[in-house]
């Protein structure tokens, strides 16, 4: 990483930043979009907003041995694109996805192709102007944008998985450009994200989850909690997704509205959800995907999507109208990743 970390000086001595765009995708240093050329000004501008020193490792990554920076995060932030104030959040982000349970080799080497999907919650959401309403997952929010792209440039040029050689992914999905969503708190009947991790009110959190491929759940006539849930059940449940592995599941507003407005708590429907997203042993058998280890694993007659109701976040998302939601499995068959949160902006182990 030391010669994109030096990088700036020949930026700054490059008189057409056209060329310069163009020699990061000579070096391969871009996602396959135009980067922002990390000149020193950029770099030091987004430095200024952490207060350990640029060389402190935030994350490693076992398999290669490479080790991010706090520098080589804010290299590959400006590059992505992220204001200062961003940074923070890619720097949480990073520790996070550094826990091993989140297994950072694996999830970014496996054929399921994952991608990490940021869940950001708390007061950070509205100061960093993130978006958490319509087209929440889709383009046109800076902050979604690029503090999602620093993720996966970090992932390309730190720690050097590259699609086709260390990324095996089969066919990946769009989240690996940019996989970040905020929570909308404002719109959630039950105790936002960061609350529940036990951060307080004025702390922001981030939640790092190896996910794949995004599925919408449809449902516009539904006006009960069953009829909702049943059809975000059924999605996680469906032969093609199932596995023992945790699970994202955003409500639009119009469904958690439906959801909570007869007294279901966060728990009660990731219960409700967890008992009804299952399918039987013989289905599981006749598709060639049945492990008898991970029936073992769950104690129960039927496979379930998950280990228990635990393994089932549930967060509020999304614009005013519509009634589509969100089911995002976990990559792996088995559960490889699990899912890690950390505050933003505050050093626990300082």
């Amino acid at each position: 990483m030391s010669s994109i970390d030096n990088l700036a000086a020949r930026h700054e001595a490059e008189a057409d930043p056209i060329a310069a765009i163009e020699l990061c995708y000579e070096k391969g240093w871009t996602d396959g979009l135009p980067v922002v050329p990390p000149e020193e000004r950029r770099v030091e501008a987004m430095l200024a907003m952490e207060g350990r020193p640029a060389e402190t490792v935030i994350a490693t990554h076992p398999a290669t041995g490479h080790e991010c920076s706090i520098l080589a995060a804010a290299v590959n932030s400006v590059m992505a694109g992220c204001l200062p104030e961003y940074f923070p959040v890619v720097v949480a982000a990073l520790e996070a996805a550094n826990e091993p349970g989140y297994n950072f080799h694996a999830s970014t080497a496996s054929t399921g192709g994952s991608a990490p999907l940021l869940i950001v919650s708390g007061p950070l959401v509205a100061e960093l102007g993130m978006n958490a309403a319509a087209n929440v997952f889709g383009p046109g929010n800076r902050a979604n944008a690029t503090i999602g792209r620093a993720m996966r440039l970090v992932i390309l040029n730190v720690f050097r998985m590259t699609p086709g050689i260390a990324d095996q992914s089969t066919q990946g999905h769009p989240g690996k450009y940019s996989f970040c969503m905020a929570e909308r708190a404002e719109r959630c009947p039950w105790p936002p994200l960061h609350v529940a991790q036990g951060y307080g009110e004025d702390i922001s959190s981030v939640t790092v989850f190896a996910g794949a491929g995004f599925h919408n759940v449809e449902n516009h006539g539904g006006n009960t909690p069953e009829s909702i849930l049943d059809c975000v059940a059924d999605s996680m449940a469906n032969l093609g997704a199932i596995t023992v592995g945790q699970s994202v599941v955003v409500l639009a507003p119009e469904h958690a509205d439906i959801v909570a407005g007869t007294g279901w708590g966060r728990a009660e429907v990731a219960e409700y959800l967890f008992h009804r997203a299952r399918r039987s042993v013989a289905e599981m058998q006749g598709v060639g995907k049945f492990e008898e280890r991970e029936h073992r694993a769950q104690g129960r007659a039927d496979m379930h999507r998950g280990l228990n109701a635990e393994d089932i976040l549930i967060t509020v998302a999304g614009g005013d109208a519509g009634g589509h939601s969100a089911f995002i499995p976990s990559w792996s068959r088995t559960r490889g990743s699990l899912m890690q949160h950390k505050p933003i902006g505050v050093c626990i182990d300082c």
